[in-house]
């Protein structure tokens, strides 16, 4: 049986290559997709640095290699202490 996977080139803009910081996140969702609001907030005020729309499957897929990455990162460097929520922040659930 041939292998039929080909590598797609991924392209990554300038803008987007630096990447951007959060210290906050709101969720929100539809029947059909997940709305993922990164922000950096820092009193007075906050900024959406990130939107994400993705689709529940997806979404399901992302919290999976999350899961999976972040349990070897603790098996090289040791359990992360889960951080408090900040007073007054954005985190919705």
């Amino acid at each position: 049986m041939a292998d039929d996977k080909k590598e797609i080139p991924i392209k990554i803009p300038d803008d987007v290559l630096r990447g951007a910081y959060a210290n906050q996140m709101v969720v929100a969702h539809t029947r059909e997709e997940f709305l993922l609001d990164f922000i950096n907030l820092f009193p007075p005020g906050g900024v959406v640095t990130a939107r994400i729309l993705v689709s529940p499957g997806h979404l399901k897929r992302m919290i999976r290699a999350l899961e999976d990455n972040l349990g070897r990162y603790e098996a090289k460097f040791g359990a992360v202490p889960e951080a408090a929520p900040p007073h007054g922040g954005a985190l919705q659930n």
